[in-house]
């Protein structure tokens, strides 16, 4: 299933908005400071050239109405983001402290990421690994198709039935599909688990919310809209049916530990914490949604660990969703082998931008490697287009965030501990790989 953070403009929600009270935050360098302000003021004019460029904005309402109400074109925001950049290098010359450092690393990574985008929208074409490594800051290594063709043998061994793979997996997993009039109490249900886990590790700012929303007509299956004061919108897609599977996966991702509690924590300990104004902006073209997709992604492993998901899904959901419990473990096998298939979407996404295969190859290998149906793979094939290599911050971005928190084998606290600095503190992808 695709998870999505990211919006058009015409179908985001109006954020609630909220003062950055410098007051209450530690003294930070003017100079930083300034180059922030004219950071979010930036990034805002860029967003009024493309839809969906700003995933969320929180910050006071008279800055994002001066900046959408005379935008320069987008020459001349290339030049401004060049000469911001430089004067951000001169600036942190003079920085000794370790977290001001980390906070001019973010912004130089997220100006060139803007930069990029600038580029691209005046028709700059870059190679998927470059276009990837400069809007997210990794460049993508990915394994060729054909190394997954023994975990599809893995699943050919799980499925019953005759016929193309692809048919017999969805026949089977038909048989847990979440009826149209138990969405709502079933993924209630699954998001208070995931909040509850979370909740036991990584405290909530108080007064903390979120609503769900049922919606159609996307090329996403999930999606959270952060509303700033600590609230979301979690929008669920139901165009396909909704299997069981994907109830904790939304639970998480979009909700707990992932997406609304990295933008709680962020404008918790940063914004109001800090009156670090950068953080009250997010563009989705930026290093931001590698860390944000990435730790959304390996939440539902982090909250359910081991045979604590079947076990929540077995005893809990299934009765919710009235689904009929299996009598054996083959439903969980199965997941599992599937999701280690899960690496060759980036693949097909990397040769079909790259030109290498035309749109039906995509949908067709789509539906080989990744075991869709022609409407998912669809579906699938059409984020590709939207969001480009965007693609790569689910399942590189899992493996990154998955290295750093489970790296040397750490206790189950430590874990939850090192989740917490990645989505409250300045983090960037190169931080992952840090020891």
């Amino acid at each position: 299933m695709l998870t999505g953070c990211a919006a058009t403009k015409a179908e985001r929600p109006a954020t609630g908005v909220a003062s950055i009270d410098v007051r209450r935050a530690p003294v930070s360098s003017q100079a930083m400071n300034d180059i922030a302000a004219a950071y979010v003021t930036l990034s805002l004019e860029i967003g009024t050239h493309e839809d969906g460029y700003i995933d969320a904005y929180y910050g006071p309402a008279d800055v994002k109405a001066a900046a959408e109400a005379a935008p320069r074109d987008k020459a001349a925001l290339l030049a401004a983001t060049r000469a911001l950049a430089a004067r951000l290098e001169l600036a942190v010359r003079r920085r000794s402290d370790p977290m001001e450092r980390r906070r001019a690393a973010f912004l130089r990574a997220q100006l060139r990421a803007a930069e990029t985008r600038l580029l691209m929208m005046q028709g700059t074409h870059f190679a998927f690994a470059d276009e990837a490594e400069r809007l997210f800051g990794v460049r993508p290594v990915l394994k060729p198709l054909a190394s997954y063709d023994g975990d599809l043998i893995q699943v050919e061994a799980l499925a019953p039935g005759d016929g193309p793979l692809a048919a017999r997996v969805e026949a089977y997993l038909d048989h847990f599909i979440i009826p149209k009039d138990r969405l709502r109490q079933t993924l209630d249900a699954a998001i208070a688990r995931c909040r509850g886990r979370s909740m036991a590790h990584i405290p909530m700012p108080e007064g903390e919310s979120f609503r769900l929303e049922f919606v159609t007509g996307k090329s996403w299956s999930g999606y959270n809209y952060y509303q700033g004061g600590y609230h979301s919108l979690i929008q669920a897609n139901t165009d396909l049916p909704i299997p069981l599977s994907h109830a904790l996966t939304l639970g998480c991702h979009e909700g707990y530990p992932g997406h609304h509690l990295l933008n709680m924590k962020l404008e918790e300990q940063l914004v109001n914490g800090r009156g670090w104004a950068e953080y009250s902006i997010y563009p989705l073209y930026s290093p931001q949604s590698l860390i944000a997709e990435g730790s959304a992604s390996y939440g539902v492993d982090l909250a359910f660990p081991g045979a604590s998901r079947a076990d929540t899904e077995r005893d809990i959901l299934m009765p919710i969703a009235e689904i009929t419990t299996p009598s054996d473990d083959r439903y969980w096998q199965l997941l599992k082998a599937i999701d280690a298939l899960s690496g060759a979407r980036l693949t097909i996404a990397q040769q079909y931008l790259d030109g290498a295969i035309d749109r039906a190859a995509a949908v067709a290998l789509t539906q080989k490697y990744l075991l869709m149906s022609p409407g998912r793979a669809d579906r699938s094939v059409r984020f590709t287009e939207q969001y480009r290599s965007y693609v790569i911050n689910y399942g590189l971005g899992e493996a990154m965030v998955r290295g750093y928190v489970e790296r040397g084998n750490p206790d189950r606290d430590e874990m939850w501990r090192r989740m917490a600095k990645i989505i409250g503190e300045p983090t960037l992808p190169a931080d992952l790989l840090r020891r």
